[in-house]
């Protein structure tokens, strides 16, 4: 019978193992997910079969940078220890450097073959979290001494400086969103529900709420983007003033 991608897809994330390898075994299979799994295990590949399924908290995010260019790679396993090994390290360090050079198409054959390969050698599950390529006029990046923060901040215009001094703010602000405006209602409305229970046990009349909690609705908002927050290295300024007349285009934030 005929193997659907969709099949394959649901081994993959069972089993971390290869395309061809899971697909050759739901051939013998014919179809059957469970036999799949048992002629897998014979084959030598059960180990990472039997922990496709435990949690995979620590890991290690991976930036390759070139001009106005950067891809960025969130490498996942279950222990710090091996996120620490030179081996997980490596690994993570070619992965983003093949998306950054040579695409996510070349990218993606790397990692089916590497990091099933890896789950056998370090002896726990290992698998890609996250990949992106930004792309922007100046790029900046910032990744944390520990790898479990990374950051890619796109400027239209400016020195590479600039967005370097964004990202690591970034990294030690966690900024939701770039702009005020971009915060999203749902984050604000859940905010005046709790700003309006607290205003109504300090006894304010209602008419009193209204420009509180609409006070309260810029600081909120000011307080998650990134433009508006106080500059981490000059509090005098903010993220957009340190920034002068280069705008933010592209802003990604990934943390473990």
């Amino acid at each position: 019978m005929p193997i659907t991608s969709e099949q394959i897809a649901s081994l993959r994330a069972r089993t971390g193992v290869g395309i061809l390898a899971v697909k050759q075994a739901l051939e013998e299979a014919e179809g059957n997910e469970e036999k799949a799994i048992e002629i897998l295990r014979k084959k030598g590949q059960a180990q990472a079969v039997k922990r496709a399924e435990r949690e995979q908290s620590e890991g290690g995010i991976f930036i390759s940078k070139a001009a106005g260019k950067a891809a960025l790679v969130f490498l996942k396993c279950e222990t710090d220890f091996v996120a620490r090994s030179d081996g997980f390290l490596a690994l993570g360090q070619e992965l983003s450097d093949t998306l950054l050079q040579k695409g996510e198409a070349a990218f993606k054959t790397i990692a089916d073959e590497k990091v099933p390969a890896a789950v056998l050698e370090f002896g726990e599950n290992i698998s890609i979290g996250e990949s992106h390529i930004i792309e922007a006029g100046t790029v900046g990046t910032y990744v944390h001494s520990n790898r479990k923060i990374g950051v890619v901040v796109g400027l239209d215009t400016g020195g590479e400086e600039l967005a370097v001094d964004a990202a690591m703010h970034a990294a030690a602000m966690n900024p939701l969103f770039v702009t005020p405006e971009e915060v999203s209602e749902d984050a604000v409305q859940k905010e005046k529900i709790i700003w309006k229970e607290q205003l109504t046990k300090e006894g304010k009349p209602a008419e009193m709420q209204e420009k509180i909690m609409s006070g309260k609705e810029k600081k909120f908002r000011e307080e998650n983007a990134l433009i508006t927050q106080p500059f981490v290295k000059d509090p005098s300024k903010t993220v957009g003033g340190m920034l002068g007349g280069a705008k933010v285009v592209k802003f990604l934030r990934v943390g473990i």
